[in-house]
C-alpha cells in the first residue's frame, strides 16, 4: 500500500493560548508559533514524533465563512487523538496531572494501532482545553484489564 501514515491532522481551537500552553506542558514542540503570533501564518501546530504534526486552526480561521478546507461539522472539542507514549503508563498519568489536566478514563488495556491493530497496549485518557479527548498509549500492555462501554458511560454520568 503506498499510504504509510499521517502527515498531519487539523483541529479547530477556541483558545489558541490555552492550547499552546497545554501541549507545551505535555512536552510537545510548537511549530509556526512565532509566525502565527506575527500574523504571517494562519495556524500553529504541535510536533508529533519525527514525521507528523497536529495543526490547530484558531477562531479567525475556522469561523471565517470563506474558509472551507475543513470538515463541515468541525468545532473545538471534536477530536479524539491517541499518542504513543514512550514510557510507563504511570509516567503518562503523572505527565497529564502535572500538565494541570485530569484523568478522564483508564488506565486500561486495549488493542492499539501497532501490529496492524492487534497489539495490546495500556491507555489513559484526558482532555485538552477545547475538550478534545487525548489518549496516551504505552506498549506493551501493563496488565490493567480491558475496558467496556459501561466503564466510559459511568465516567460520563459522574
Amino acid at each position: 500500500m503506498p499510504i504509510r501514515g499521517f502527515d498531519h491532522v487539523a483541529l479547530p481551537t477556541a483558545d489558541p493560548e490555552a492550547t499552546i500552553a497545554f501541549y507545551r506542558r505535555l512536552g510537545f514542540g510548537i511549530i509556526h508559533e512565532d509566525e502565527w503570533r506575527a500574523g504571517k501564518y494562519p495556524l500553529f501546530a504541535i510536533q508529533i514524533g519525527e514525521h507528523a504534526k497536529l495543526n490547530f486552526h484558531p477562531p479567525e480561521m475556522w469561523q471565517n465563512p470563506d474558509f472551507d478546507a475543513k470538515g463541515p461539522t468541525a468545532l473545538p472539542g471534536c477530536g479524539d487523538l491517541c499518542f504513543v507514549f514512550d514510557g510507563t503508563i504511570e509516567e503518562a498519568e503523572k505527565l497529564i496531572l502535572e500538565a494541570g489536566a485530569e484523568i478522564a478514563y483508564g488506565p486500561f488495556d486495549q488493542p492499539g494501532g501497532a501490529e496492524a491493530g492487534t497489539r495490546l497496549g495500556t491507555s489513559v485518557y484526558s482532555r485538552d482545553p477545547d475538550g478534545n479527548l487525548i489518549e496516551f498509549m504505552t506498549y506493551p500492555a501493563a496488565g490493567r484489564g480491558g475496558w467496556s462501554a459501561s466503564d466510559i458511560a459511568g465516567k460520563q454520568s459522574e
